[in-house]
């Protein structure tokens, strides 16, 4: 097993896991949001990763979650 980090919490994964596979261990719904592309992931330096991207020993993740309105939505600073 190797530990990483996703959004603060640490977790024990099996060698190989992808970063796709680290937020499912996680929250299997943060997971559904990445595979939908309502979410993407940062390392600890904020640089985006790919979900097939593999994991190593103390990799640290966060999940960002995308809020984006629909065009007809009004807005609310408008």
């Amino acid at each position: 097993m190797m530990r990483i980090f996703v959004n603060a919490n640490v977790l024990e994964v099996d060698p190989g896991t992808d970063v796709r596979g680290g937020v499912r261990a996680h929250d299997v719904a943060l997971e559904a949001k990445l595979a939908a592309g309502a979410a993407y992931v940062t390392d600890a330096r904020g640089i985006k990763l790919a979900p097939e991207a593999p994991l190593a020993e103390g990799s640290i993740l966060r999940v960002i979650v995308s809020v984006r309105r629909g065009s007809e939505e009004p807005d609310a600073h408008a």
